[in-house]
């Protein structure tokens, strides 16, 4: 039986991090330049990353 709490603070973090995503896209759209795409490129990696081992962590806990 899944830890309802866990899995909303892990629903609430899931969140976040998307709604990082959507922030960084948008400026990765605004911003023009090689270091600046560079920049954004590593911190949307690092964000998906993230996303993806909240959303691993959530698939384990509600098995």
């Amino acid at each position: 039986m899944p830890d309802n709490e866990a899995v909303a603070e892990l629903d609430r973090r899931i969140a976040l991090v998307r709604e990082n995503l959507r922030t960084l896209v948008e400026q990765a759209a605004a911003y023009s330049g090689a270091a600046d795409d560079a920049r954004i490129a590593d911190r949307i990696a690092e964000q998906e990353n993230l996303l993806a081992g909240l959303e691993q962590e959530k698939a384990q806990l509600t098995k």
